[in-house]
């Protein structure tokens, strides 16, 4: 799997998306005011949407442009990837 390569980094921004997901958490048992908690949300959204990107570019250079792959398999993977896009976009 090509994300073991990168599995330290990958793990680092999950684990900052943690923190900032218990964050929020954490301003909502406070009752922290709206503007607070939704620039919270935001910010996961943002972090999220990166690790997203990521994901999705690692995807492609390994998986649907690289050559050493047949036809067939790069066709598997662009299938596999514009699904996985369809259901992030929903």
């Amino acid at each position: 799997m090509h994300t073991a390569r990168e599995k330290t980094k990958l793990l680092a921004r999950v684990r900052r998306i943690r923190g900032q997901v218990e964050a929020i958490e954490r301003a909502l048992e406070a009752e922290s005011g709206c503007a607070e908690v939704l620039h919270l949300v935001a910010a996961v959204r943002g972090a999220t949407n990166g690790l997203m990107a990521e994901l999705i570019e690692d995807h492609i250079r390994e998986h649907v442009v690289g050559e050493e792959h047949s036809k067939a398999e790069r066709d598997a993977a662009t299938d596999e990837l514009v699904d996985v896009v369809r259901a992030y976009l929903k």
